[in-house]
């Protein structure tokens, strides 16, 4: 499942390693060993979700599993350039299997993937993810990332509005995010969940979320965010 270039595009890259470290271009929330606290098991699964967009088209919404490497791959097979390099601030051609097991294998505590599956024809077309920050348990760095012609159409906002509620559900109260700078998308997607910048580095903003408990009669989709604006570009 992945993204691309229609309204600019709505995938958020994480943070760079360190100068000559052999990740640095690998997004923080990609590195081996960031998925998993000590002692944590895999947590049972949520139930899936049909949903229907603002132009009529049907998705199911799901929690992502090993066995999703194959549209995984086959969804970043349909990036195009730019949103490859705006996903990993970097050209990258192909994913290795080391990154299809590791974006698949999560326990969906420490480390959730929930993805949207076309019910026309069961393409994968977008991920939204989080990675929990060891240090800080109460926080997780956050990544969406919707294919070129699926893009306009509200699947970001309603990947967020469900990884929002499964974060809060997991005790994550804070999500970050570190976008391009020239990623307007995604950073209308982020704006459109009450998001604060707090950082700016040579061509990368950092965003924070405090994600807020539900109201009384709220709808699910309007859950964890600041407000659903018609219009938001994923």
């Amino acid at each position: 499942m992945s993204h691309a270039t229609k309204p600019a595009h709505c995938v958020a890259a994480g943070r760079p390693a360190p100068p000559g470290s052999p990740l640095r271009w690998i997004p923080g929330w990609l590195r081996p060993g960031r998925s998993r606290l000590p002692g944590r098991r895999p947590w049972p699964a949520v139930t899936e979700r049909p949903v229907t967009l603002r132009d009529g088209s049907k998705v199911l919404i799901r929690q992502v599993h090993s066995t999703d490497a194959p549209l995984v791959a086959d969804g970043f097979a349909r990036l195009s350039p730019r949103s490859r390099q705006l996903r990993f601030l970097t050209g990258k051609k192909e994913l290795s299997r080391a990154e299809l097991r590791y974006l698949t294998d999560v326990d969906h505590h420490d480390h959730e993937a929930l993805g949207a599956v076309s019910q026309a024809d069961g393409r994968g077309v977008g991920i939204a993810r989080y990675v929990r920050d060891a240090e800080d348990p109460q926080a997780a760095e956050i990544a969406v990332t919707i294919v070129d012609d699926w893009q306009g159409r509200g699947l970001g906002t309603e990947l967020l509005a469900r990884l929002s509620s499964r974060a809060r559900s997991e005790g994550i109260h804070r999500f970050t995010a570190l976008v391009a700078a020239d990623n307007r998308a995604m950073a209308g997607l982020l704006r459109n969940m009450s998001a604060s910048l707090v950082a700016r580095s040579p061509g990368t903003v950092e965003y924070e979320i405090t994600l807020m408990p539900p109201a009384k009669g709220t709808t699910t989709l309007a859950v964890g965010l600041g407000q659903d604006r018609v219009g938001t570009p994923c």
